[in-house]
């Protein structure tokens, strides 16, 4: 069996056939960089998003094709809105980091809403407001994986799977359907959004692809993740390290918070298999690699990401250094908007490996805040990590990770498991893994790495204090 991924990630289509041992045999990746036309406004061209899909996928079926299933793996809450008829988009797409509607999200606070500027909901109002004030027009609007599935079945097809649609702000807590109160609140009409389908499942055909062979997945990047690294049973756990980072764990049941934990964790919908849901937390890390990203674009104190491995290695520890990579603020379990990073402890003596190791060990703190977060919410015990994305690659930070986690941390076999993961949904609607525990038995990490010593979690805390409420008006935002 063979699967054709197509993975929308927030700078690039890739398209990918994997065979029935998750071995990748063909790949095309597109760039596709989101433009930000005003500072906290982040817009996609849907169009030339659509264009990249057909383009990508048809590049890598020429070369590995033909296929059994396509899956879809996407980044979540990027906001569509299209005419039903024509299949033309209305405005430009919002991405999930556009900021516009913070003003609206407070106001619905102020009513018993709680939605986060990051989710869809307030994103769908604000472009159907611009382009259809006065409800007239059938407006289709969907996520990015809507987007794909309409654009793959030429129109046929407008449904969302339940992974994403719990992330719009548009679901009920429950996941079992579009909520009412939310809906009247935004003064939008149901037939609006899309239907909502299992993640793993057959939902119809890629008739725009040579074959037409069947959709039968359709999953966030982060939830696609943690199934391509096999967290597929009660606390099983990953953290995707790309430029922020993402911690979700599986769970055996749905958390029992509505929509934030105590400690600053999210209730997500790992996935829908025969019309059960499989949930999961999730715990953010605003900035990861960008951090690292900053010490070779702004500061040249590396030549490339690569590189920071190297130059912290030349160091044992980071001789009193700290660095809390807050550069956007902090996730949880802080959620301070108004934090800024902080470098904190140098002296005369301090260079550039110093800098360099105090940045990776500042990262791998907050991915111990993570799992300290997850922990608390879910009430769970955490033994493995399981890593991948960019950062997955650095061997110095990997052992920090273990060394400020005090766990096991197992590398993926690939830095980016999105693809896996949406090619295991996509083989357990065919019939080619028989069940998640097939998925967890073939697991197997390119590394497993152990704690060596304990960083200082208690003078970490003391460093986060010093980075807090930088900005008081940002840290008085809370979603």
């Amino acid at each position: 069996m063979a699967v054709l991924v197509v993975d929308v990630g927030t700078s690039s289509v890739r398209s990918s056939v994997v065979d029935d041992d998750a071995s990748v045999r063909a790949e095309h990746a597109i760039p596709l960089l989101p433009s930000s036309p005003a500072p906290g406004l982040v817009e996609i061209d849907p169009v030339a998003l659509a264009d990249a899909v057909l383009d990508s996928a048809r590049a890598s079926l020429q070369r590995g094709g033909p296929v059994d299933a396509v899956g879809i793996a996407n980044q979540r809450s990027t906001t569509i809105v299209w005419d039903r008829a024509t299949g033309v988009p209305v405005g430009p797409g919002l991405g999930w980091q556009d900021l516009r509607t913070v003003g609206r999200c407070l106001e619905l606070q102020g009513e018993g809403i709680r939605v986060a500027p990051n989710a869809s909901a307030t994103k769908l109002e604000y472009l159907l407001a611009a382009h259809d004030p006065n409800h007239e027009r059938d407006l289709c609007f969907g996520t990015v994986d809507t987007w794909v599935a309409w654009t793959l079945s030429r129109g046929a097809l407008h449904v969302t799977d339940a992974s994403n649609a719990a992330i719009t702000g548009l679901l009920r807590a429950d996941a079992s359907g579009w909520s009412d109160d939310v809906l009247a609140a935004l003064r939008v009409d149901e037939a609006v959004l899309p239907r909502v389908v299992d993640s793993s499942g057959m939902v119809g055909e890629a008739t725009a692809l040579a074959g037409s062979p069947p959709i039968a997945s359709l999953v966030g990047d982060q939830q696609a993740s943690l199934i391509g690294q096999g967290c597929v049973r009660p606390t099983a756990t990953k953290i995707t390290f790309g430029t922020g980072a993402m911690l979700d764990v599986c769970l055996a049941e749905r958390p029992p918070y509505a929509t934030r934990g105590r400690a600053g964790t999210f209730p997500i919908v790992a996935w829908r298999r025969d019309g059960r849901d499989t949930w999961g937390t999730e715990a953010i890390m605003l900035t990861a690699g960008s951090n690292v990203e900053w010490l070779r674009d702004d500061l040249g104190l590396i030549a490339t990401a690569a590189e920071s491995d190297e130059v912290a290695s030349r160091c044992a520890d980071s001789a009193g250094v700290w660095f809390v990579p807050a550069l956007l603020g902090l996730g949880a379990p802080y959620w301070d908007h108004g934090a800024r990073a902080t470098l904190l402890g140098l002296t005369r003596g301090s260079g550039r490996p110093e800098i360099v190791r105090a940045v990776l060990e500042g990262i791998a703190h907050r991915g111990a805040d993570l799992v300290e977060a997850a922990e608390h919410d879910a009430n769970v015990t955490i033994e493995t990590l399981r890593v991948d994305g960019g950062m997955s690659a650095n061997a110095t930070f990997v052992q920090a990770l273990a060394d400020a986690t005090q766990r096991s941390v197992e590398v993926s076999p690939v830095l980016e498991a999105t693809t896996r993961g949406a090619a295991f949904l996509a083989g357990l609607a065919t019939g080619a893994w028989r069940d998640e525990d097939e998925i967890a038995r073939s697991w197997k990490p390119r590394a497993r790495v152990e704690p060596a010593r304990a960083l200082d979690r208690d003078r970490w805390r003391l460093a986060c204090e010093r980075a807090a409420r930088w900005i008081p008006e940002l840290s008085s935002i809370d979603f």
